[in-house]
């Protein structure tokens, strides 16, 4: 037997799985472009950028928000011939900003441009110890590890 219930702000609706079964009879409304509360996407209708939607991740508030915003309305409003080339002070220091909070900014890690973690005990090599000339030569196909478009065989 389904029900609703409602819970403060939330409203809790438990369905059965003859519920889910059967074909929606939910009627769409139209949306009304003259809405102002109405979510409008990134770029708002006359141009400006909806810094309350939600595909910016929260990005436009938060310690770092102010930066994010000039740096991403430079880009936007950009006429230069490389759009955004005038923008990358804006960006640098929103970046410098998200640096300095890594726990709500964390960083991206691809593993590109990276040293390889330790494998079969053998240390990182750094400027200060040169590898040796076996270690130049080109690696046997049995220990290449297989790029994004290969599989392993």
């Amino acid at each position: 037997m389904s029900y609703c219930r409602e819970e403060g702000k939330d409203r809790i609706i438990f369905v059965t799985k003859e519920d889910h079964e059967a074909p929606s009879n939910a009627e769409l409304i139209a949306d009304d472009p003259n809405d102002p509360y109405e979510e409008q996407g990134l770029i708002l209708p006359n141009g400006d950028i909806n810094w309350n939607c939600p595909c910016l991740g929260g990005m436009a508030s938060g310690p770092c928000g102010s930066q994010f915003k000039e740096a991403f309305s430079c880009f936007h409003y950009s006429k230069e011939e490389v759009k955004g080339s005038e923008c990358i002070d804006n960006f640098r220091g929103m970046q410098e900003c998200m640096q300095r909070y890594p726990e709500l900014y964390p960083q991206e890690e691809d593993g590109e441009g990276k040293p390889p973690q330790e494998e079969a005990g053998s240390a990182p090599t750094t400027d200060s110890n040169p590898p040796s000339s076996t270690s130049q030569s080109a690696p046997s196909s049995d220990s290449t590890a297989p790029s994004d478009g290969q599989n392993a065989s």
